[in-house]
């Protein structure tokens, strides 16, 4: 090495970093020796600081500004060299610049199932996965907590330590909440504010902060997804045996306009038709067999009655109860009625079945 490359990286006048990465959190600033001039230059962009190692101490941390080296800004380093009455000789140091910036779109999930208690399914197993955001808040502990003397540390250093924190406050607000497996997609913004607090309890100690998580996906296990599937397809259905009657009626048509087809599609079409004519020729003959058989009618069901006087209801009370009530004045032609089935109130003389109970009262007897 020529003397003057020699003597140009001993002493350093001039100390910054750009960052071209997008997952580099710390860079150590290297230069031969660690040795800094005095009065050398000092620049900490937007989204920096830089943290000073003096012989495996944790000296300054410098946040984002132009600094110029010397005793009045460096008062850790000073009182560490024993600088009080000033110095102009270089000195050795470690320079590591912490990217204080946003990390964003870091990746979560559940390796394994969470299993969980749930009101619909009872106990069952959910997977969830989705990303965060990662941030330094205090450069001085993440240095002495995490990074060390790691000369290049990047996002990947860092974030399985993450997911593993993510995962255990997940499981455990899911247990917490109560929340429905069915109804957990329209919490999963409240239930990822919540997961975000836990964790910063924890990181915090590290020196970091979670400013966002999100949960995009909470699914169940294939076997109940399937089932659940099935379940939506009888709802969209219906009838099942209407459904039968109308798959069957559309097998018949395909079967019958099948190019190349006509003998099968004949036989298929008259075996379906067959069948069909059989089923409904067994309903028929059931039908004319209840018939034969003359069994009653089941008795008709008593309707019973509830009474509106003066805005207070009151019942239910029997077609008898009513016949008495009538009888003694307390139920009358205005008095408003309501029954099952009934198209809201109506008084009772409007009703074919009570206003009988009015018809056959005896008249007023006559004066004495």
């Amino acid at each position: 090495m020529p003397i003057f490359d020699f003597l140009s990286g001993q002493f350093i006048d001039v100390i910054e970093w750009t960052d071209d990465t997008r997952d580099t959190m710390v860079y150590r600033f290297e230069r031969y020796g660690h040795e800094i001039k005095y009065g050398a230059k000092l620049t900490v962009r937007e989204g920096q600081h830089a943290v000073f190692i003096h012989e495996g101490q944790l000296a300054d941390v410098f946040t984002p500004g132009l600094y110029m080296l010397e005793t009045n800004n460096m008062p850790i380093m000073t009182s560490l060299q024993h600088w009080s009455h000033g110095f102009s000789s270089p000195f050795k140091s470690e320079v590591y610049f912490v990217n204080t910036n946003r990390f964003t779109d870091l990746k979560w999930g559940t390796k394994n199932p969470i299993m969980i208690r749930d009101s619909d399914f009872g106990p069952t197993r959910i997977r969830a996965f989705g990303t965060y955001t990662v941030k330094v808040a205090d450069a001085g502990r993440f240095m002495t907590e995490i990074v060390g003397t790691d000369g290049e540390f990047t996002t990947d250093e860092i974030t399985n330590q993450i997911r593993n924190i993510i995962v255990q406050q997940f499981s455990s607000v899911i247990a917490a909440s109560g929340i429905a497996v069915l109804d957990m997609a329209a919490n999963t913004g409240d239930l990822g504010k919540l997961v975000a607090d836990k964790i910063s309890e924890t990181i915090t100690t590290y020196g970091l902060t979670l400013p966002e998580l999100y949960i995009e996906n909470i699914s169940l296990p294939p076997a109940v997804e399937a089932a659940l599937d099935k379940r939506t397809s009888m709802g969209v259905v219906g009838d099942l045996s209407k459904y039968q009657q109308f798959a069957a009626a559309e097998a018949m048509q395909a079967a019958a306009t099948t190019p190349g087809g006509s003998g099968m599609g004949e036989g298929l079409g008259m075996g379906m038709g067959m069948a069909m004519a059989n089923q409904m020729g067994n309903m028929m003959g059931g039908q004319q067999g209840q018939r034969a058989a003359a069994t009653p009618p089941p008795p008709p069901v008593e309707h019973v009655w509830h009474i509106a006087v003066n805005g207070q209801t009151s019942g239910p009370f029997s077609k008898a109860d009513l016949g008495r009530m009538a009888g003694d004045g307390s139920l009358t032609r205005q008095t408003h009625v309501w029954t099952a089935g009934q198209d809201g109130w109506k008084t009772a003389g409007e009703v074919t079945e009570l206003a009988q109970l009015f018809t056959v009262m005896p008249p007023p007897p006559p004066p004495a």
